[in-house]
């Protein structure tokens, strides 16, 4: 079977896979962090297995570009650059700023998040360094481009002014949890999720692409049921927490 063939049998399943992943979200709650339950097997340390599983997304990516043939475009360096920064915060500085005593994270999750992770930098960098027809530094000055990229930074900051704003919240060895203020958490539960759905949505936008695309339905599919499950956690768990506060988009939903 040709690569190409491969490739498009792995793109159409993010997109079919993130219809069920979205429902099926609603009903079983992902076990980790405030939705932590025993009974998903072998356990790790939280910190090691965010590192792990985010690491495909790193490695990947940096080996479909150096094996692509346009190392030297001025756009695909970008476009490297851009999913780096996300992935290199997210992989590495992230889980070394956690704190939370010693909270465990399911194997199991680990091996999902690795799965998809891997297939997720296959596709989009695969698609944009080697099987696209080559973007043009013209590109970089577009309005998709740019568009796509304010978008992208946006929601960066958003993401990690609110995971910092988390963080904060306990000390290096509690493990509990308060009501978070500050930054776009006076609007809405999840404005991490939030920004992170920005981000994505930028990236399609910016490469204007099919995979680019899939990533950014997962990532809707994946964090929307988690949102609405952390908001009404909020909700049962602190009775003063604020009635105003929406679930993920400021004064909308």
């Amino acid at each position: 079977m040709q690569e190409k063939t491969i490739y498009d049998l792995l793109l159409w399943t993010v997109f079919i896979s993130s219809i069920l992943i979205f429902v099926v979200l609603f009903f079983i709650r992902a076990p980790y962090g405030r939705h932590y339950r025993q009974g998903w097997g072998l356990e790790t340390s939280a910190r090691l297995g965010w590192m792990v599983m985010e690491s495909p997304a790193v490695l990947v990516m940096a080996y479909v570009f150096v094996i692509g043939d346009r190392t030297t475009h001025l756009a695909s360096v970008v476009f490297f650059l851009i999913w780096m920064s996300h992935y290199i915060q997210r992989t590495f500085i992230y889980p070394m700023l956690m704190k939370g005593g010693k909270k465990n994270f399911p194997i199991l999750l680990i091996i999902f998040a690795l799965t998809f992770n891997s297939i997720n930098a296959y596709l989009n960098g695969r698609y944009l360094f080697y099987f696209s027809a080559p973007y043009t530094t013209a590109w970089l000055t577009g309005p998709r481009f740019l568009l796509g990229v304010a978008l992208f930074a946006v929601g960066f900051v958003i993401n990690v002014h609110s995971d910092s704003i988390l963080r904060n919240l306990r000390q290096e060895d509690e493990n509990g949890y308060s009501i978070p203020e500050g930054g776009l958490f006076r609007y809405v539960s999840n404005p991490n999720y939030f920004g992170e759905m920005l981000e994505w949505i930028g990236w399609a936008v910016l490469t204007w692409s099919l995979p680019g695309l899939a990533f950014a339905v997962f990532t809707i599919a994946n964090l929307l049921p988690r949102a609405w499950a952390n908001h009404r956690w909020y909700q049962k768990e602190f009775s003063s927490y604020p009635e105003d506060r929406k679930i993920l988009i400021p004064f909308i939903f």
